[in-house]
Parts: C-alpha cells; sequence; structure tokens
C-alpha cells in the first residue's frame, strides 16, 4: 500500500488522527500550511479536503482569496493522485485552470473524483476539482492537469 494512504488509514479513525495527518503533510509540503488544510477523506480515487475562512486566507474585500482556493485544489488533487498512482509511475503537475464562479464566504471543501485511470497508457491526466462552500455551492472549478510518467530506475 502507498505510504501516505497507509498513514492517514492508520490516522483517520483516532481522536485528532485527521489533523494530526494534514499536519505531517504540510511538513513534507510547508507551502500548503500558509491555508491550514484538514483532510476530510482519502483513498484511491478520491480526495476531499478542507480549509477554514479566516482573516490570513481572505482578500480585501473579506472573501477567501483565489490563490488560497487555488493552493486547496492544489492538495485535493496532489494528494489524491499521490495515493492512487502505482508505485512505478510518478507525476507533477504541468497547469491549472480555474473558474471563480461565486465569491467564497465561507469554510471551503475541496473535492475531486479520478477513478481509476489506466496508468500505463496515459501521460497527462486532467483532475477537475470543485469547492464548495457551507451551501454546497461550487465556488471554483479547477482543473489540474498532471504529467504522469515512469519513475526512473
Amino acid at each position: 500500500m502507498n505510504f501516505i494512504l497507509d498513514n492517514y488509514n492508520k490516522l483517520k479513525d483516532q481522536q485528532g488522527g485527521k489533523k494530526q495527518f494534514s499536519e505531517i503533510v504540510c511538513q513534507i509540503t510547508p507551502y500548503f500550511k500558509t491555508i491550514e488544510p484538514e483532510v476530510v477523506e482519502l483513498r484511491e480515487g478520491y480526495g476531499a479536503w478542507k480549509m477554514h475562512k479566516r482573516r490570513e486566507v481572505e482578500n480585501h474585500i473579506g472573501t477567501v482569496h483565489a490563490i488560497a482556493c487555488c493552493n486547496l485544489c492544489e492538495i485535493t488533487a496532489g494528494l489524491t493522485i499521490e495515493v492512487s498512482i502505482p508505485e512505478h509511475k510518478r507525476w507533477i503537475p504541468m497547469g491549472m485552470q480555474v473558474q471563480y464562479l461565486k465569491k467564497a464566504k465561507t469554510d471551503l471543501v475541496a473535492e475531486c473524483n479520478i477513478g481509476e485511470p489506466d496508468w500505463d497508457s496515459i501521460d497527462k491526466l486532467d483532475i477537475d476539482v470543485y469547492v464548495k462552500d457551507e451551501k454546497g455551492q461550487v465556488v471554483v472549478a479547477a482543473v489540474i492537469s498532471m504529467k504522469v510518467g515512469d519513475k526512473p530506475a
């Protein structure tokens, strides 16, 4: 089993385990600490992460800043592909297309579902990520393109 997914599965049902897992991820990738993300669910093919609306991620009009939303999309897609991709493959982001659909006025949850790609026949995977507010309205829609390739021998 994937090292990250194995650790998530060990921690997820413990009190404070999801928060602890999220903090570990932010130690590995410290830039994400700026949004203080917390995993909601993570499994092969699916990921969901949340972010609280707080002053540190707000813009000048008091809504969640666009780039904070992008960071939430990136951690969601990145961890989902990381726990889904076979051990002999690797990935790297190539680009992101983002649509800001509504003002993000509440805490947010980002979700993506990559299904079961044929890893041996693809060299690029486009991951759709949707960020929803507390009312379930999509406030941001993103497509993150990931380059997929073999790990060096």
